[in-house]
Protein backbone atom coordinates (compact mmCIF):
# COMPACT_ATOMS: atom_id res chain seq x y z
CA UNK A 1 0.00 0.00 0.00
CA UNK A 2 2.05 3.05 -0.99
CA UNK A 3 2.04 6.32 0.82
CA UNK A 4 -0.50 9.26 -0.36
CA UNK A 5 -3.06 8.54 -1.95
CA UNK A 6 -4.14 5.07 -3.40
CA UNK A 7 -7.04 4.55 -3.91
CA UNK A 8 -7.69 0.75 -5.12
CA UNK A 9 -11.30 -0.66 -5.98
CA UNK A 10 -12.42 -2.96 -3.22
CA UNK A 11 -14.82 -5.62 -4.82
CA UNK A 12 -16.62 -3.79 -7.58
CA UNK A 13 -15.94 -0.22 -9.25
CA UNK A 14 -14.98 2.02 -6.42
CA UNK A 15 -11.83 3.81 -7.99
CA UNK A 16 -11.67 6.90 -5.63
CA UNK A 17 -8.23 8.62 -4.09
CA UNK A 18 -8.10 9.66 -0.93
CA UNK A 19 -4.74 10.75 -0.24
CA UNK A 20 -3.35 13.17 2.93
CA UNK A 21 -3.33 12.54 6.72
CA UNK A 22 -2.38 11.18 9.85
CA UNK A 23 -4.26 8.34 10.86
CA UNK A 24 -7.77 7.17 12.00
CA UNK A 25 -8.73 3.30 12.68
CA UNK A 26 -10.65 0.93 14.19
CA UNK A 27 -14.30 1.08 14.97
CA UNK A 28 -16.18 3.87 16.09
CA UNK A 29 -19.48 2.61 16.67
CA UNK A 30 -20.39 -0.44 14.88
CA UNK A 31 -19.71 -0.76 11.44
CA UNK A 32 -21.05 -3.90 12.25
CA UNK A 33 -22.82 -5.05 15.24
CA UNK A 34 -20.09 -7.34 17.22
CA UNK A 35 -17.49 -5.98 18.77
CA UNK A 36 -13.72 -6.71 16.91
CA UNK A 37 -11.14 -8.42 19.13
CA UNK A 38 -9.07 -5.92 20.48
CA UNK A 39 -5.23 -5.91 19.36
CA UNK A 40 -1.89 -4.62 19.39
CA UNK A 41 0.09 -3.24 16.54
CA UNK A 42 3.44 -5.55 15.96
CA UNK A 43 3.72 -3.85 13.01
CA UNK A 44 6.93 -0.66 13.96
CA UNK A 45 9.57 1.33 12.67
CA UNK A 46 9.93 3.47 9.93
CA UNK A 47 8.44 3.67 6.84
CA UNK A 48 9.94 1.76 3.79
CA UNK A 49 11.28 3.68 0.74
CA UNK A 50 8.22 4.81 -1.72
CA UNK A 51 8.69 3.14 -4.52
CA UNK A 52 8.53 5.69 -7.38
CA UNK A 53 5.27 5.32 -9.78
CA UNK A 54 3.65 3.28 -6.98
CA UNK A 55 0.23 5.04 -7.38
CA UNK A 56 -0.41 5.90 -3.64
CA UNK A 57 1.30 9.36 -3.53
CA UNK A 58 0.00 12.21 -4.80
CA UNK A 59 -3.83 12.50 -6.04
CA UNK A 60 -4.08 11.35 -9.20
CA UNK A 61 -7.37 8.64 -9.79
CA UNK A 62 -6.23 5.70 -10.18
CA UNK A 63 -8.23 2.80 -12.10
CA UNK A 64 -10.71 0.97 -10.25
CA UNK A 65 -9.04 -2.03 -8.13
CA UNK A 66 -10.62 -5.52 -6.95
CA UNK A 67 -12.59 -5.76 -9.02
CA UNK A 68 -11.04 -8.34 -11.13
CA UNK A 69 -9.23 -11.78 -9.96
CA UNK A 70 -6.85 -11.48 -13.19
CA UNK A 71 -5.20 -8.01 -14.07
CA UNK A 72 -1.74 -7.26 -15.49
CA UNK A 73 -0.93 -10.32 -16.01
CA UNK A 74 -1.17 -11.63 -12.55
CA UNK A 75 -4.23 -13.72 -10.72
CA UNK A 76 -5.06 -14.12 -7.04
CA UNK A 77 -6.00 -18.04 -6.93
CA UNK A 78 -7.87 -18.25 -3.62
CA UNK A 79 -7.65 -21.93 -2.40
CA UNK A 80 -9.96 -21.32 0.41
CA UNK A 81 -13.47 -20.00 -1.40
CA UNK A 82 -16.06 -20.80 1.70
CA UNK A 83 -15.58 -21.23 5.63
CA UNK A 84 -17.96 -21.61 7.98
CA UNK A 85 -19.42 -18.45 9.57
CA UNK A 86 -18.24 -18.30 13.61
CA UNK A 87 -15.48 -20.41 13.42
CA UNK A 88 -11.68 -19.53 12.93
CA UNK A 89 -10.52 -21.09 9.42
CA UNK A 90 -7.41 -20.89 7.68
CA UNK A 91 -7.49 -18.40 4.37
CA UNK A 92 -5.14 -19.36 2.12
CA UNK A 93 -4.22 -17.62 -1.44
CA UNK A 94 -1.34 -17.57 -4.18
CA UNK A 95 -0.64 -14.83 -6.44
CA UNK A 96 0.13 -16.32 -10.06
CA UNK A 97 1.84 -14.73 -12.91
CA UNK A 98 1.05 -15.28 -16.44
CA UNK A 99 2.58 -18.37 -16.64
CA UNK A 100 0.86 -20.32 -13.56
CA UNK A 101 3.76 -20.22 -11.17
CA UNK A 102 3.54 -18.66 -7.59
CA UNK A 103 5.30 -14.84 -7.18
CA UNK A 104 7.70 -15.31 -4.45
CA UNK A 105 8.94 -11.97 -4.60
CA UNK A 106 7.76 -8.54 -3.87
CA UNK A 107 8.16 -5.17 -3.42
CA UNK A 108 7.89 -3.65 0.69
CA UNK A 109 5.02 -1.15 1.01
CA UNK A 110 3.92 0.13 4.19
CA UNK A 111 6.25 -2.54 6.05
CA UNK A 112 4.44 -5.45 3.98
CA UNK A 113 4.99 -7.11 0.93
CA UNK A 114 0.93 -7.51 0.51
CA UNK A 115 -1.80 -6.11 2.71
CA UNK A 116 -5.40 -8.12 2.77
CA UNK A 117 -8.91 -6.79 3.24
CA UNK A 118 -12.45 -8.98 3.83
CA UNK A 119 -15.10 -7.33 3.60
CA UNK A 120 -19.28 -8.51 3.62
CA UNK A 121 -21.18 -7.44 0.96
CA UNK A 122 -23.54 -5.36 2.82
CA UNK A 123 -20.65 -3.60 4.42
CA UNK A 124 -21.09 -4.16 7.95
CA UNK A 125 -18.19 -6.88 8.60
CA UNK A 126 -14.60 -5.19 7.65
CA UNK A 127 -11.21 -6.65 8.49
CA UNK A 128 -7.82 -5.60 7.63
CA UNK A 129 -5.47 -8.83 7.19
CA UNK A 130 -1.49 -9.39 7.30
CA UNK A 131 -1.00 -12.71 6.09
CA UNK A 132 2.33 -14.50 6.16
CA UNK A 133 4.23 -15.79 2.68
CA UNK A 134 5.56 -19.06 2.74
CA UNK A 135 8.18 -20.20 0.47
CA UNK A 136 6.40 -21.64 -1.83
CA UNK A 137 4.38 -18.71 -2.36
CA UNK A 138 1.14 -19.33 -0.58
CA UNK A 139 -0.29 -17.24 1.66
CA UNK A 140 -2.17 -17.61 4.46
CA UNK A 141 -4.13 -15.59 7.82
CA UNK A 142 -6.25 -16.89 10.19
CA UNK A 143 -10.05 -15.83 9.76
CA UNK A 144 -13.27 -15.65 11.76
CA UNK A 145 -15.97 -14.03 10.04
CA UNK A 146 -18.86 -14.03 12.43
CA UNK A 147 -22.04 -13.83 9.96
CA UNK A 148 -23.08 -15.95 6.85
CA UNK A 149 -23.30 -14.12 3.70
CA UNK A 150 -20.97 -13.23 0.78
CA UNK A 151 -17.86 -11.35 1.23
CA UNK A 152 -15.26 -10.16 -0.87
CA UNK A 153 -11.17 -10.79 -0.58
CA UNK A 154 -8.82 -8.17 -1.48
CA UNK A 155 -5.40 -8.54 -2.58
CA UNK A 156 -3.09 -5.10 -2.50
CA UNK A 157 0.47 -5.73 -3.79
CA UNK A 158 2.80 -4.59 -6.16
CA UNK A 159 5.15 -7.34 -7.59
CA UNK A 160 9.26 -7.14 -7.57
CA UNK A 161 10.36 -5.58 -10.33
CA UNK A 162 11.91 -2.10 -11.63
CA UNK A 163 8.53 -0.98 -13.49
CA UNK A 164 5.72 -3.05 -11.71
CA UNK A 165 3.06 -1.81 -10.56
CA UNK A 166 0.43 -1.70 -7.87
CA UNK A 167 -2.46 -4.41 -8.22
CA UNK A 168 -5.70 -5.06 -5.93
CA UNK A 169 -7.02 -7.97 -6.95
CA UNK A 170 -10.53 -9.69 -5.46
CA UNK A 171 -12.20 -12.93 -5.56
CA UNK A 172 -15.05 -13.71 -3.94
CA UNK A 173 -15.57 -15.89 -0.18
CA UNK A 174 -18.61 -17.65 1.55
CA UNK A 175 -19.36 -17.82 5.00
CA UNK A 176 -21.67 -20.82 5.98
CA UNK A 177 -24.60 -20.99 7.95
CA UNK A 178 -27.84 -18.70 8.47
CA UNK A 179 -27.87 -15.15 6.92
CA UNK A 180 -29.55 -12.49 6.46
CA UNK A 181 -28.26 -9.18 4.90
CA UNK A 182 -28.12 -5.61 7.28
CA UNK A 183 -28.72 -2.34 5.84
CA UNK A 184 -26.54 -0.33 5.50
CA UNK A 185 -25.46 1.82 8.77
CA UNK A 186 -27.45 5.68 8.32
CA UNK A 187 -24.73 8.52 7.35
CA UNK A 188 -23.12 9.73 10.19
CA UNK A 189 -20.20 12.20 10.98
CA UNK A 190 -19.28 10.84 13.79
CA UNK A 191 -17.96 7.47 15.61
CA UNK A 192 -17.09 6.17 19.04
CA UNK A 193 -14.84 3.02 19.69
CA UNK A 194 -13.07 2.51 22.73
CA UNK A 195 -13.46 5.67 24.89
CA UNK A 196 -12.24 7.33 21.39
CA UNK A 197 -14.54 9.68 18.96
CA UNK A 198 -14.13 10.96 15.66
CA UNK A 199 -15.32 13.18 13.94
CA UNK A 200 -15.53 13.75 9.80
CA UNK A 201 -15.68 16.92 8.22
CA UNK A 202 -16.56 17.36 4.44
CA UNK A 203 -17.65 14.39 2.33
CA UNK A 204 -15.96 12.74 -1.21
CA UNK A 205 -17.34 14.47 -4.45
CA UNK A 206 -17.75 12.35 -7.43
CA UNK A 207 -14.92 13.23 -9.85
CA UNK A 208 -13.71 16.29 -7.43
CA UNK A 209 -11.25 16.47 -5.14
CA UNK A 210 -12.06 17.24 -1.81
CA UNK A 211 -10.83 17.42 1.26
CA UNK A 212 -12.19 14.79 4.45
CA UNK A 213 -10.79 15.90 7.56
CA UNK A 214 -11.14 13.78 11.11
CA UNK A 215 -10.47 14.84 14.02
CA UNK A 216 -9.78 12.52 16.95
CA UNK A 217 -10.52 12.81 21.01
CA UNK A 218 -10.90 10.85 23.72
CA UNK A 219 -13.02 11.73 27.14
CA UNK A 220 -13.48 14.94 25.55
CA UNK A 221 -9.99 16.08 24.77
CA UNK A 222 -7.93 16.15 21.52
CA UNK A 223 -5.88 12.76 21.01
CA UNK A 224 -2.31 14.84 20.15
CA UNK A 225 0.14 11.98 20.35
CA UNK A 226 -1.07 9.55 17.97
CA UNK A 227 1.37 6.78 17.02
CA UNK A 228 2.77 5.64 12.89
CA UNK A 229 0.71 2.33 12.11
CA UNK A 230 2.66 0.24 9.42
CA UNK A 231 4.66 3.58 8.25
CA UNK A 232 1.69 5.93 8.42
CA UNK A 233 -0.12 8.36 11.28
CA UNK A 234 -3.56 7.08 9.32
CA UNK A 235 -4.60 4.82 6.94
CA UNK A 236 -8.19 5.25 4.82
CA UNK A 237 -9.97 2.18 3.19
CA UNK A 238 -13.11 3.18 1.09
CA UNK A 239 -15.51 1.10 -0.04
CA UNK A 240 -18.77 1.50 -2.49
CA UNK A 241 -22.08 0.07 -1.73
CA UNK A 242 -23.88 -1.88 -4.06
CA UNK A 243 -20.01 -3.31 -5.83
CA UNK A 244 -17.52 -2.67 -3.18
CA UNK A 245 -15.34 -0.29 -5.45
CA UNK A 246 -12.28 -0.42 -3.64
CA UNK A 247 -10.19 2.48 -2.58
CA UNK A 248 -7.10 3.11 -0.11
CA UNK A 249 -5.91 5.61 1.29
CA UNK A 250 -2.66 6.89 2.70
CA UNK A 251 -1.49 9.84 4.00
CA UNK A 252 0.77 12.67 1.80
CA UNK A 253 3.31 13.17 4.49
CA UNK A 254 5.65 10.13 6.63
CA UNK A 255 6.19 10.52 10.18
CA UNK A 256 8.93 12.55 11.07
CA UNK A 257 9.15 14.16 7.47
CA UNK A 258 7.95 17.58 8.54
CA UNK A 259 4.91 17.53 7.09
CA UNK A 260 2.68 15.73 9.08
CA UNK A 261 1.98 15.69 12.95
CA UNK A 262 -0.03 13.28 15.48
CA UNK A 263 -3.34 14.38 15.54
CA UNK A 264 -5.56 15.54 16.62
CA UNK A 265 -6.98 16.48 13.14
CA UNK A 266 -6.50 13.93 10.38
CA UNK A 267 -6.88 15.16 6.49
CA UNK A 268 -7.12 13.26 3.15
CA UNK A 269 -8.06 14.42 -0.22
CA UNK A 270 -10.27 12.25 -2.32
CA UNK A 271 -12.13 11.73 -5.45
CA UNK A 272 -15.52 9.74 -5.94
CA UNK A 273 -15.71 7.57 -8.85
CA UNK A 274 -19.66 8.23 -8.54
CA UNK A 275 -22.49 9.53 -6.53
CA UNK A 276 -23.65 7.28 -4.32
CA UNK A 277 -23.53 5.68 -0.77
CA UNK A 278 -19.78 5.12 0.27
CA UNK A 279 -18.26 2.85 3.84
CA UNK A 280 -15.00 4.72 5.36
CA UNK A 281 -13.01 2.80 7.61
CA UNK A 282 -10.47 4.89 9.14
CA UNK A 283 -7.57 2.98 10.89
CA UNK A 284 -5.63 4.41 13.82
CA UNK A 285 -3.33 3.99 16.90
CA UNK A 286 -3.18 4.85 20.06
CA UNK A 287 -1.82 3.45 23.25
CA UNK A 288 -0.03 0.67 21.11
CA UNK A 289 -3.55 -0.52 19.59
CA UNK A 290 -5.12 0.23 16.10
CA UNK A 291 -8.46 0.95 16.29
CA UNK A 292 -10.96 1.49 13.24
CA UNK A 293 -13.08 3.85 13.03
CA UNK A 294 -16.23 3.68 10.66
CA UNK A 295 -19.14 6.19 8.73
CA UNK A 296 -21.32 5.83 5.85
CA UNK A 297 -20.92 8.80 3.59
CA UNK A 298 -22.88 9.75 0.20
CA UNK A 299 -21.04 11.31 -2.53
CA UNK A 300 -22.64 14.20 -4.39
CA UNK A 301 -25.12 14.85 -1.57
CA UNK A 302 -24.52 17.42 1.37
CA UNK A 303 -22.91 16.54 3.74
CA UNK A 304 -24.75 14.56 6.63
CA UNK A 305 -25.24 16.34 9.99
CA UNK A 306 -24.31 14.63 13.02
CA UNK A 307 -26.48 12.08 13.24
CA UNK A 308 -26.31 8.99 15.98
CA UNK A 309 -22.50 8.25 16.09
CA UNK A 310 -21.59 5.03 14.09
CA UNK A 311 -20.66 2.04 16.03
CA UNK A 312 -17.10 0.18 15.81
CA UNK A 313 -16.50 -1.83 12.43
CA UNK A 314 -17.49 -5.26 13.76
CA UNK A 315 -14.11 -6.74 12.14
CA UNK A 316 -10.81 -4.65 12.12
CA UNK A 317 -7.66 -5.94 11.96
CA UNK A 318 -6.66 -9.42 12.72
CA UNK A 319 -3.57 -9.67 13.57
Amino acid sequence: MNTGLRITTFAAALAATFGAAYGVGQGIDPVVADSPPKHGDEHTGPAPEQAEGSGHGGHDTPPAGGLQISEGGYTLDLDTPRVTAGKQADLRFTVRDAAGRAVTAYQREHDKELHLIVASRDLVTYRHLHPTRAADGTWSTPVDLPRAGGYRVFADFTPAGKDAENLTLGADLAASSPYQARPLPPASTMARVDGYEVKLSGAPQPGKASELKLKVSRDGKPVTDLQPYLGAYGHLVALRSGDLAYLHVHPNGEPGDGTTRPGPDISFTATAPSSGAYRLFLDFKHDGEVRTAAFTVRAGEAAAGSGTPEGHAEDGHGH
